[in-house]
This record gives structure tokens, C-alpha cells and sequence, in this order.
């Protein structure tokens, strides 16, 4: 069980990053820790785990936890043995089995004697046996690497696991080894995901924001529908005020034209009846000061009202709030772009596939690479912009602008700021107003604008590449994602999806999210082996 109470934490600047965050994780329990980017998932988990300690509030844990990280690079210099904490049980199993039995080696090993047996079954469950406990981790693919750590909760067996993006560098097989898992496991299990697949798996969603913690007592489709509801209800809220703002704006329209009528007749009447000017004065002021108390009282509802529905915009999902209008492409849909009859590549002499591609593009085409990690999508990737040329077969492509973007948006330029990269795409003379009003369309207010690129999050310099693709004045012909919701979390993987699915052109996509492939309506595979 876990228990938190009022925790708080602080960045290194004291900045309040969440404040008296209060849940409990029962025994057994698997449940999914999601939000948007920054509102402190993976500070929370790190809490949890022990690695961060909270400015305020209690925390309790009947075991320790196993925690699988997001990042692994901090690793690289550890063997596998080391990095799953092994390695030491592993020597002195081996030191016994030799013959010396020590009280050292006994200790170490403590009573451990399936150690070895353990780490085999968990590395081959997890299609690692060919790797050597002894290797390094930086030899290891991003996957390899995040298998690795998988493998040790078999290893340890826990009662209590804590994965921060557990999906994120696995292909399709990797998924479904990982599904399996979270199935079967009895551990008690807080996952931080934007895999909506994985997120199916596991009741309730706990969902981290600015207020605390909401928990909605389903999965994630449960949890959609009832973020639908809610939004729906938001929305009419809304339209309510508006129409309260409205009513009320005439209202003072009127209630002043009648006063300001009902002023004229009256001091016209005066002046008939030959009141002095003295009087006529006193009986003026009085009239302004009734008009200006109307005003007033006019403007503070007004005032009222207006607050009201700014704080019921601030609730808008950003998707909602923001507006794409791509650019159609020049090419006629159905043009044939590429080319490929049976085309191979070879690094050292050896085919990068077992059997040689035969492919079209097609204008108006959406396709996807299927294949493993390690099966040469990016390689094919080259291949179609024209970087690299095919070893084997023959080709052709069309002239098409082609745009690529990878998982970590590089087409973004860390140096320079937030307006500056949307200038590097104005090609069709906008002015500066006019590109700050798109800034403002994707969320980049005034505050952001001088913003360096390198202080951006995943989320928010995918929505600036969005944002720099509609200032340009022509959409590409083909547009190229690379795992693009690998960095990203829920909220912004559906404004990609908006956006995407508005664009008209040819899209290649490589991604190992099942959900985000149907989500934009991919129709082809090419299938690499």
C-alpha cells in the first residue's frame, strides 16, 4: 500500500510545482498516474520511489519500491548485472559453486540460490538471452535498455513497481510482451503512460493537475468518456455566459439610454418652467451622478460575468482553444511520388533486408513502416528524401517537398527563440503581427515569444512545428513522423492527431502506437524484415 498526505514539492528556484497532493494506492492495485506535461508525474513517481524528498507531507510504503525510470542514460557506464543489482549475489553464487564457501559469499548470497536461474527466465521473457549480464549498458538500443530493467521486477519480484513510460522506446513486439505482463503481474503497479493501449490495462486513472489528484474509477476509455461528459458540460457553461455577458451589455445599453432620455426631458421641462441656473446645476449634477451610480453598478456585473467566463476558457482543453487551416498541396492526389522495385541496402557488405522492397507512394497516401527495432526504417527513411541511395534495385522519385520530423522535433532550432523559428518559416512575407497572432493560436502568448527553443517541452515545440507549418505559405508534399508521440503526452498527442488529420498531403509514419495509427487513418504498411 501507499499512502501520500499533503505532499509538496519544490523546484530548485522554489517554485511550487504541486501542493498537498493526497492519494492512496490499495495492495494489488494497478493504477495509471497520467496528466499533462509538466504538471509533475515523474517528480511524483521519483517521491514515491525515494529518489526526491517532498517539501511538506507524509509519505508511506509497505515495501520498496522497483523503479523503472524514464531516462537511462545515467546508467550507461554500469554492466546489466549492475544496473539490476545482481551482480554481487551472481559472484558469490558462482564463488560457492566453485567451492569456496565463505561466510562473505554466504552472506551476500543470502539464501538467494535461484538468482541465476531468475535473471535467465526474466532476460528470455523479455527475447534478451542473447546479451551478456557483463555488457555495458551503453551497447544497448533505447529498447534493450528498457527490457533490461523490465527483466529485474522478475527478477526482484516486488510488491510495489513504479514505471515512468515504459512503452516509450519498445517496437510492437516489445508491447505486447509488456501488456502481457502488466496482465499477469499480482505487484501493485503506478504506471505514468500516454500508451492508451497500456493505459486500457489498469483501473482507476489518477489524474495529476494544478488542483491535485482526480481519480476516475476505470481505464482509460472509461476516463475519456467522462472527460467528454465534462467538457461537453464546460462547453455549455460557457455558451451560458456568453449569453449572460450579452444580456447584460444590453441591459446597460438600455438602462442608460432611458436614463440619458429621461435627463434631456427633464431639464427641457426646467428650463420651460424657469428654473434658476443655480438650480438647474444642482439638478444636473444629480442626474450625472445617478448615471454614473447606474454605470457603475452595470460594470461591476459586467466585471462579474466577465471574470466568470475567463476562468471557464482557462478550463479549455488546449485542442480546443486552438485553430490549424494547413495549406492544401499543389500535387494532385494519386500522383506518384516513389518508386521502388526490389531495392536493398547493405551496410558491410550484408543486405539490410532478407528480401528486397517493391513500394509506391502516392499522393494523398497514408502508409506506415512496420518492422522491428533495428529493421531499417530509418534507413528507408533516407532512402525516400533522397539521402541515401539503395545498394540494389532500381528507383524513382518525383520532386516533392518533403518535411521530417523526428521524436525530438531537431527541426526546432534550440539557440534561437520562439519567434525567431516561426520567421525561418515565413517565406510568404507575413508581418510581425501577424505571426504572433498564429504564436498566440498554438499557445505561445507574449511571455513565450523570446523564449529560447532549448526551454521548450516535448508538447510545446511539437505545437511550434505545427504552428511554423501553417505560417509557411505551402504545405509540404510529404510529411514524415518519426515516433512522434514518444515525448509527448496525452493532451498533445490528440492536437498532433487534429492537426494531422487535417492535413491533405502524403504521411509516412513510423510509430509503434497501435491507437495513434488509427487515429490517423493509416491506410498502407510497408513491412520491413
Amino acid at each position: 500500500m501507499v499512502i501520500l498526505q499533503n505532499i509538496s514539492y519544490l523546484h530548485s528556484n522554489k517554485d511550487l510545482l504541486f501542493d498537498k497532493i493526497t492519494f492512496t494506492v490499495n495492495h494489488h492495485e494497478k493504477i495509471a498516474l497520467i496528466g499533462n506535461n509538466g504538471v509533475g508525474k515523474s517528480t511524483l513517481l521519483k517521491i514515491i520511489a525515494g529518489e526526491l524528498q517532498p517539501a511538506d507531507g507524509i509519505l508511506k510504503t509497505n515495501s520498496k519500491p522497483y523503479y523503472l525510470p524514464q531516462i537511462f542514460g545515467q546508467f550507461n557506464h554500469l554492466t546489466i548485472a549492475q544496473a539490476l543489482q545482481v551482480e554481487d549475489k551472481l559472484n558469490a553464487l558462482q564463488e560457492i559453486l566453485n567451492g569456496n564457501v565463505s561466510e562473505e559469499n554466504l552472506n551476500t548470497l543470502n539464501d538467494d540460490w535461484t538468482i541465476e536461474d531468475r535473471c535467465n527466465e526474466a532476460l528470455l521473457y523479455w527475447q534478451l538471452q542473447d546479451l551478456n549480464l557483463n555488457q555495458k549498458l551503453e551497447t544497448l538500443s533505447g529498447g534493450q535498455k528498457t527490457k533490461v530493467f523490465l527483466a529485474g521486477i522478475s527478477i526482484h519480484e516486488p510488491e510495489l513497481v513504479l514505471l515512468d513510460e515504459p512503452s516509450n522506446h519498445l517496437d510492437i513486439s516489445g508491447r505486447e510482451l509488456l501488456y502481457n505482463f502488466i496482465k499477469s503481474t499480482s505487484s501493485t503497479l503506478i504506471v505514468v503512460s500516454h500508451d492508451r493501449k497500456l493505459l486500457n490495462l489498469l483501473n482507476p486513472m489518477c489524474e495529476l493537475s494544478k488542483h491535485g489528484i482526480t481519480v476516475y474509477g476505470g481505464n482509460y476509455d472509461f476516463y475519456a468518456e467522462q472527460k467528454l461528459i465534462e467538457n461537453n458540460a464546460l462547453s455549455q457553461d460557457i455558451q451560458s455566459k456568453e449569453k449572460a455577458l450579452r444580456k447584460a451589455k444590453e441591459k446597460e445599453r438600455e438602462t442608460l439610454e432611458r436614463q440619458n432620455k429621461l435627463d434631456s426631458r427633464g431639464e427641457k421641462k426646467q428650463k420651460k418652467a424657469g428654473v434658476s441656473r443655480i438650480m438647474m446645476n444642482t439638478l444636473r449634477n444629480n442626474a450625472e451622478n445617478s448615471t454614473a451610480k447606474t454605470k457603475g453598478v452595470h460594470a461591476e456585473k459586467i466585471g462579474g460575468i466577465s471574470k466568470d467566463l475567463q476562468e471557464l476558457r482557462s478550463s479549455l482543453p488546449d485542442i480546443d482553444q486552438m485553430k490549424f487551416g494547413f495549406d492544401k498541396t499543389n500535387l494532385h492526389k494519386g500522383k506518384t511520388l516513389f518508386t521502388a522495385i526490389e531495392i536493398n541496402y547493405s551496410y558491410e557488405n550484408q543486405p539490410l533486408w532478407k528480401k528486397p522492397l517493391s513500394f509506391q507512394i502516392l499522393s494523398g497516401q497514408r502508409l506506415a513502416l512496420k518492422g522491428l527495432n533495428g529493421s531499417g526504417k530509418t534507413t528507408l527513411i533516407k532512402i525516400i528524401m533522397g539521402e541515401l541511395r539503395p545498394k540494389a534495385g532500381t528507383f524513382q522519385k518525383a520532386d516533392s517537398k518533403i518535411i521530417y520530423i523526428d521524436q525530438d522535433y531537431s527541426l526546432i532550432e534550440n539557440e534561437i527563440t520562439v519567434y525567431e523559428q516561426a520567421q525561418k518559416f515565413n517565406s510568404s512575407g507575413l508581418q510581425e503581427h501577424d505571426i504572433k497572432m498564429k504564436l498566440n493560436k498554438f499557445l505561445f502568448s507574449q511571455n513565450d515569444w523570446n523564449k529560447p527553443c532549448a526551454a521548450l517541452s516535448g508538447g510545446e515545440k511539437m505545437r511550434l512545428m505545427l504552428c511554423c507549418l501553417t505560417i509557411n505559405n505551402q504545405a509540404p508534399d510529404i510529411i514524415i513522423l518519426d515516433e512522434p508521440t514518444n515525448n509527448l503526452d496525452i493532451q498533445n498527442i490528440e492536437i498532433l492527431t487534429a492537426a494531422i488529420n487535417e492535413y491533405t498531403g502524403t504521411l509516412i509514419v513510423v510509430s509503434h502506437d497501435v491507437h495513434f495509427l488509427e487515429e490517423i487513418k493509416i491506410e498502407d504498411f510497408i513491412e520491413l524484415n
